[in-house]
């Protein structure tokens, strides 16, 4: 016997049961109604809320939140109404999409779950627009069932059933929901894909829908099997550097390079997807340029949210909010005190405190400090020889009496202060990830 709509999506939800709180992404459409309306009825389930999510990008949708509430407060529903600025960009979609999961976020607390209403007719609308864009397979997995959601979860327990078994459910307890006007644009990709390729798709196969859902489960699975493997590469890569006080994600190069061409890349992208988002196809060839410099050479790769450098035998991810930070000089008229360094984090000093006046610069070349038992030395020279990669060179605070450099910060120098009594000590910017 067939299970019905309800015990489908009960046993989809079983391993949420125990979960603090449901919230339903409510936005008054068919899939969102039928799916707080399974809920609201249904027993011995987690508290249950909604969310809806007013973008503000038509007029009539300012009616909608009104319909929301009517609608929850007909079936005993909490629902909140969040309020989102769209960010202006190329993707309106993509720009809305991107607004209303932060505001999902800032929602859904440790250990609750976010119920969205996507069904199997989505899933096959978004394999074929992720194929026509080249997708590879992580993208062409489609919508998961479930994945991490801030300190939580976000479930799709509609992503077997077909709209047609909503809009019968619907029907049959006399729902109503909210037609979108801009879902009938042909100028969206999807509505294009809905209204003018699918249709001529089943038309020639019934089952296409079906077809391109099953087909999305198997590259999820898939993907699943590259994951493995790139967990299993990295391993072998992820080998604590000498500057673990930088709290920058790096790997060791050497265990990378004896892969293929294709297990380096499925390793990267593993390793880069929570930093960055990720380049397409074409922007590859910036890897193979990183990888294939000389042992001396100091490339980069910049990518969208940050920059991924060599430096040596290893590679270090460093974020774009730690890239900038003022080189102005800086007086220190307490240096009991530490002295915070604008976008660089803060110096201190500990022991004796030397003379002053004492100011903090940044390198600008042909640096000479003197080292116990060696005389004056060459800065760079210095930071050559311990290895401090390059793009950590420059943030390097320097303290100075005049013309002085009296001291370099006893994490990067890997040599004595000129007198034992004193040290200079740096503690970075933190970042969201890394120089922390």
């Amino acid at each position: 016997m067939k299970p019905t709509l309800p015990a489908k999506l009960l046993q989809t939800l079983g391993p949420w049961r125990n979960a603090p709180a449901w919230h339903i992404a409510f936005s008054g459409g068919l899939d969102s109604t039928v799916l707080l309306h399974l809920l609201a009825n249904a027993k011995d389930l987690p508290p249950l809320s909604a969310i809806h999510v007013h973008h503000g990008l038509q007029a009539a949708a300012d009616a909608w939140p009104a319909h929301c509430q009517s609608v929850c407060d007909a079936l005993g529903v909490p629902l909140r109404i969040m309020r989102v600025h769209v960010q202006p960009g190329a993707s309106l979609e993509r720009a809305a999409r991107d607004a209303r999961y932060q505001a999902f976020a800032e929602v859904v607390g440790a250990g609750e779950v976010l119920l969205t209403g996507q069904h199997r007719d989505d899933q096959a609308e978004t394999l074929l627009f992720r194929l026509l864009r080249g997708a590879g397979v992580r993208g062409l997995a489609a919508m998961p069932v479930h994945r991490p959601l801030a300190g939580g979860h976000l479930a799709r327990p509609l992503l077997d059933i077909s709209r047609a078994e909503l809009e019968a459910y619907a029907q049959a307890h006399q729902l109503k929901w909210i037609e979108d006007p801009s879902n009938a644009d042909p100028r969206y990709s999807r509505n294009y894909l809905r209204h003018r390729v699918l249709p001529v798709l089943t038309d020639r196969w019934p089952q296409a829908v079906s077809s391109l859902s099953r087909a999305a489960e198997h590259l999820g699975e898939a993907q699943g099997l590259l994951d493995e493997l790139a967990q299993i590469d990295l391993r072998a890569a992820d080998q604590p550097s000498c500057f673990t006080w930088l709290h920058l994600p790096s790997l060791a190069l050497a265990p990378l390079l004896e892969l293929s061409d294709a297990r380096q890349r499925n390793a990267l992208r593993h390793w880069l997807t929570p930093l960055t988002r990720l380049p397409d196809s074409d922007h590859w060839a910036s890897w193979h340029s990183l990888r294939d410099a000389r042992g001396d050479a100091q490339p980069l790769w910049r990518l969208a949210d940050g920059e991924l450098h060599r430096c040596g035998e290893r590679i270090w991810w460093v974020p774009a909010a730690c890239s900038e930070f003022s080189h102005a000089t800086l007086s220190w008229p307490h240096p009991q005190n530490p002295l915070e360094l604008p976008g660089n984090g803060q110096l201190a000093l500990t022991g004796e405190i030397p003379a002053g006046p004492l100011e903090i610069r940044y390198r600008q070349g042909g640096e000479i400090i003197e080292v116990p038992g060696r005389g004056r030395r060459d800065l760079k020279r210095l930071l050559n020889e311990c290895g401090l990669p390059r793009f950590v060179r420059g943030r390097l605070p320097l303290l100075y009496r005049g013309d002085q450099l009296l001291a370099v910060p006893t994490l990067a120098g890997l040599w004595a202060n000129p007198v034992d009594d004193w040290q200079l000590h740096w503690m970075p910017r933190t970042c969201d990830q890394g120089l922390s």
